[in-house]
């Protein structure tokens, strides 16, 4: 019996391993170099650009890893990618210093809004459909550059995902990791991808003694908040829930702010709940049972800290990965999430116009005011929402509690 059991554990490994690797080499090889692109705009040294890479790598390995433990979901976290992204621009008239003070401020500011329980009180208001409708408007860019790639490297495209379709038809299970080992060993080959150049290096911390400003608390600290809020943590919290996975907002929230908070000084931005390369291990693909997905969670974590110490080397590694290679396995990833997210859109036909808006709205991938698509897309889904079912729900529900009232006398 003990043997049995051990040997059943060794197997649920398996999938929710393969699928925290592809999370793992997703978010580096795709979003990473706009960490090196903003270290180059603030004149970072490559020590203190190797200090950035260990905080934030080591960060988000062990809180993902907690998250995911404690509360038996895979709860990954990650780094903000789109406020680093408005990093690049921002570092260049910011002092390095008040930078890491403004990093600070905003940490506390997500370890507040999740004390105070408000976050999750509004994911919890969001209707299923909208939900479904943002992750898939969210993802749907993903999808296109699966196949968007081939204009690139054609038989590079080809081979993926002709190796995909023929796995998914033998060994579903094991279809991802096929196409990751049939990629590396055709890049290999090839020329493609040259690892003969990596060498291992043990990174070190650099502490950065912050400094606070009104001009870094209102340019860097408030849109770094705004930004990571609506563009990962809002998507994060609804991959969760778009797949059954219910803990609270708040605990992660807190979680990821005091991560955020300690780490700052040694150059991390901030730390998160990750939403796209979440959605790689929060589905069927990672594990059918989904109450052992959370090992997911837990082996992404262990990749990150791996990473975190060895620090710019292997994320060079990473970066080593051609584009199209990338984003075809990334895209083939999230094929069933995307389905099951344009299902669960269409699934109510009283809300289905409104999730499509949403849908469509996120998609564009619209930028306004410095915040992006996903945020935009939810306001024009709830907006539509309220304004087509408003009236009709409230009273609807008023009607519901006078009949269930009299019943009750």
């Amino acid at each position: 019996m003990s043997n049995a059991s051990t040997s059943l554990r060794g197997r649920d490994w398996i999938s929710p391993s393969i699928a925290a690797l592809i999370s793992v080499i997703v978010n580096y090889g795709g979003t990473f170099i706009l960490v090196f692109q903003a270290a180059k705009v603030a004149g970072l040294s490559p020590e203190m650009t190797a200090s950035w890479i260990w905080s934030i790598s080591i960060g988000v390995g062990i809180t993902g890893i907690w998250l995911s433990f404690r509360y038996r979901e895979p709860i990954i976290t990650a780094w903000s990618t789109p406020g680093v992204a408005f990093l690049v621009s921002a570092l260049a008239v910011t002092p390095y210093p008040e930078a890491i003070g403004a990093y600070l401020i905003s940490a506390l500011g997500f370890i507040a809004l999740g004390l105070s329980g408000m976050f999750e009180r509004f994911v919890g208001l969001i209707p299923s459909g909208i939900a479904s409708g943002l992750l898939a408007g969210i993802l749907l860019q993903f999808g296109i550059s699966a196949f968007g790639g081939a204009q690139v490297d054609p038989l590079l495209v080809v081979i993926l995902f002709a190796a995909y379709i023929v796995l998914r038809r033998f060994t579903s299970r094991y279809a991802i990791v096929g196409i990751l080992a049939i990629g590396l060993v055709y890049l290999i080959s090839t020329g493609k991808a040259d690892f003969s150049t990596i060498r291992l290096a043990i990174a070190s911390p650099v502490f950065v003694v912050p400094e606070f400003s009104l001009h870094a608390t209102l340019g860097v600290a408030l849109p770094l908040f705004i930004i990571t809020l609506t563009g990962q943590y809002m998507p994060g919290m609804l991959v969760l829930r778009n797949d059954g996975f219910k803990t609270s907002a708040n605990p992660i929230l807190t979680v990821t702010g005091i991560g955020s908070l300690l780490a700052a000084p040694f150059g991390s931005h901030a730390f998160n709940v990750a939403a796209i390369t979440a959605a790689i291990c929060t589905g069927k693909d990672a594990h059918e049972d989904s109450k052992k997905r959370y090992i997911a969670g837990i082996v992404c974590g262990m990749f990150y800290i791996v990473v975190g110490i060895f620090g710019v080397t292997l994320a060079a590694l990473f970066l080593i990965l051609p584009a199209t290679f990338i984003a075809t396995l990334a895209g083939l990833a999230l094929l069933g999430t995307i389905g099951g997210s344009l299902a669960g859109a269409l699934t109510d036909p009283k809300g289905r116009e409104t999730a499509l808006i949403t849908f469509l709205a996120t998609a564009a991938n619209v930028t306004l005011l410095g915040v992006g698509g996903a945020f935009w897309g939810l306001v024009a889904g709830l907006a539509a929402h309220l304004l087509i079912h408003g009236k009709w729900q409230s009273k609807r529900y008023r009607l519901g509690g006078r009949q269930h009232a009299e019943q009750k006398q």
